[in-house]
């Protein structure tokens, strides 16, 4: 046994120093680790299994990555596109001479100085308002009581009270649990909001490195085309931006005005209400009309008729004269895919996916016809 053992040993041994005499061989001032060996089959069965193996399994953590981090990406997407927006207001600052890092404090100034503006005259009105809806709400229980009235003939109807009144009778533990739920859900809202102001204002004042790297991820002989095609890209959502948020601020104006002229109760409420939806494209404002309409029932039916035919010309003169004057050709989407991507952005990212949905499928349509189209053209 041990003649064997002492035997391999040294049999180890020249085999050892027998390769080492062929590395010095090998060993050259042109290549002093010698040459690389044969590569791998990788047509063999085991390199491409493993190869396959491997690359699911990455494909599965990527996924579940993105899943894990779905909420915070839907933050940093919407904090892009705002910043996007308020470009095109840091551009025209910085051309007129001032530095981007004082021309986005003048944007965000101006930004914030709006918000709080319409905070500050908006809580007031909210309070006062909601205030009052609760001051009269054993009115409006006396109406639904009275079978004569229109509230309490739609009461005899749907059964409103006595849904109501079996929802409270469930249990005080099932109220709490609901206020709790809501009182969690406005500090997430708070919280997404404040992490979504930081991140824009970070993004827009440091948008154009960002827009840098980014081209430089193309190829360089095809790197121009990138950036005309996305400097359009950037121009679209931009002009969508400003122009939506201004046509709903005039969609709220007209509410109010109208709500306060036929003496419709929480017009300053139902104005907000309605400029908020009308930021959804689609679909949101045929939403706020039909609610204000249903609400402005409890002054009469001609005030509630009215309301509705004032929507409907309203709408019709927001689609036909508003959006191409104030959003114009920036951001050119037939009808038919306005309706498709608002709803798959919708089913997809809830009310985020439904704002960006439109300037999406303009970017969409954008690269599809400049890039897509002539390759299968010359095919």
């Amino acid at each position: 046994m041990i003649n064997e053992q002492e035997s391999g040993a040294v049999g180890g041994q020249s085999t050892v120093a027998a390769a080492e005499v062929i590395a010095a061989q090998m060993s050259t001032e042109t290549s002093p680790l010698g040459r690389p060996g044969r590569p791998w089959d990788r047509r063999s069965p085991f390199w491409v299994g493993m190869a396959g193996t491997a690359g699911v399994a990455v494909m599965v953590g990527l996924v579940a990555a993105v899943v894990s981090v779905s909420s915070v990406l839907v933050l940093m997407g919407l904090s892009m596109f705002l910043a996007i927006g308020l470009e095109p207001a840091v551009s025209w600052l910085t051309g007129r001479g001032l530095r981007r890092s004082a021309a986005v404090v003048v944007v965000v100034l101006c930004a914030g100085g709006v918000v709080g503006g319409f905070l500050a005259v908006a809580i007031p009105v909210l309070v006062e308002q909601i205030t009052q809806l609760v001051a009269q709400l054993p009115g409006y229980l006396r109406s639904a009581q009275d079978h004569s009235s229109l509230l309490g003939r739609l009461n005899d109807q749907f059964g409103i009270q006595r849904n109501l009144e079996q929802s409270f009778s469930q249990g005080g533990a099932a109220i709490a649990g609901s206020v709790l739920g809501a009182g969690l859900a406005v500090f997430g809202v708070i919280t997404s909001g404040l992490v979504v102001v930081v991140l824009t204002i970070y993004l827009l004042a440091d948008l154009p490195r960002i827009r840098s790297g980014v081209y430089r991820m193309a190829p360089a002989s095809r790197r121009p085309r990138v950036i005309l095609m996305g400097d359009e890209i950037f121009a679209k959502v931009g002009s969508y931006v400003l122009g939506n948020l201004l046509i709903s601020v005039i969609a709220g104006t007209f509410t109010t005005v109208w709500l306060l002229i036929l003496h419709v109760p929480y017009a300053a409420l139902l104005g907000i209400f309605v400029a908020l939806l009308d930021l959804v494209p689609v679909v949101g404002a045929p939403i706020g009309g039909i609610l204000v309409s249903l609400l402005a029932l409890t002054v009469s039916l001609p005030v509630a008729i009215a309301t509705g035919a004032f929507f409907v010309a309203y709408h019709l003169f927001e689609d036909y004269l508003l959006v191409p004057r104030i959003i114009g050709g920036a951001v050119k989407v037939p009808a038919l895919v306005t309706v498709v991507a608002v709803l798959l952005g919708a089913t997809l990212l809830g009310v985020v996916g439904a704002l960006v949905a439109i300037p999406l499928a303009a970017a969409a349509i954008l690269l599809l016809r400049e890039v897509a189209l002539p390759r299968l053209d010359r095919s």
